[in-house]
């Protein structure tokens, strides 16, 4: 369980973060949403620990780590993959290389036959099998994002954070990504955080929604709550972004 009390986070005079309170649960599939500059990426890199707040709690597990030291924290983010935005692969390497790179880096000794077999096993479940020697610049959008996942996934971790998945991509390879998060959420029961502005890829996944607005959770309850919603912010905020 990742339970964040009270959180408060500014930048110079900008406030991002005004209290943010939210309780995600083992097992869940959660969709943060809200406008561009709202917080929903900096309240998920204070959840990894990639920024300390102001003020206020991050717990993983009742573990606190807003006051962990570096060693201890790097215990805890071993417990998380992270999809970023733009997938964030290294040019110079190739996909095996991408995706074997916390494995190569762990201080678990690794032989080379184990991590060739733990990334060949990962970009077959994202559907990328064969795929180990390409370079990053052969690869369309969607299969690097699925690189990108497949890289998140390698230490089978049990929260997978994604950060705007189907940003950059057309509809259909985002309805593929969706896919793929759903199926491998039910597949590997972990816990999937998903941050995104694109309401149709939280009809997609969302099991539940928090909704950010003004620095705080705006909303927070299930994708069907959400959708009959009679809340001014909450229509306004689905139909700009179903346009």
């Amino acid at each position: 369980m990742i339970e964040i009390k009270d959180l408060h986070k500014k930048f110079g005079n900008k406030v991002v973060l005004d209290g943010v309170n939210l309780k995600i649960t083992d097992g869940e599939t959660l969709v943060i949403i809200g406008r561009s500059g709202c917080g929903k990426s900096v309240l998920l890199k204070h959840i990894l620990g990639l920024l300390t707040p102001d003020s206020g709690s991050v717990k993983v597990e009742n573990q606190e780590i807003t006051e962990l030291s570096k060693r201890e924290l790097y215990k805890v983010r071993r417990k998380f993959g992270f999809l970023f935005q733009g997938a964030a692969l290294f040019d110079s390497m190739t996909v095996e290389e991408n995706v074997g790179l916390a494995l190569v880096e762990s201080t678990d000794k690794h032989t080379q036959v184990e991590i060739d077999k733990t990334v060949a096993e990962k970009l077959k479940l994202v559907g990328l099998a064969g795929t180990q020697k390409l370079k990053p610049s052969e690869l369309s959008g969607g299969m690097r994002k699925r690189v990108g996942l497949a890289r998140a996934l390698v230490t089978n971790p049990q929260y997978v954070l994604y950060d705007e998945p189907t940003t950059g991509l057309d509809p259909i390879m985002s309805d593929s990504i969706d896919g793929l998060i759903k199926e491998l959420s039910e597949k590997l029961n972990v816990t999937s955080i998903v941050v995104t502005h694109d309401m149709y890829s939280v009809k997609n996944i969302a099991q539940k929604v928090a909704m950010m607005h003004q620095g705080k959770i705006y909303f927070e309850g299930f994708i069907e709550e959400l959708l009959n919603s009679n809340d001014k912010i909450i229509m306004d905020f689905i139909r700009r972004t179903e346009v």
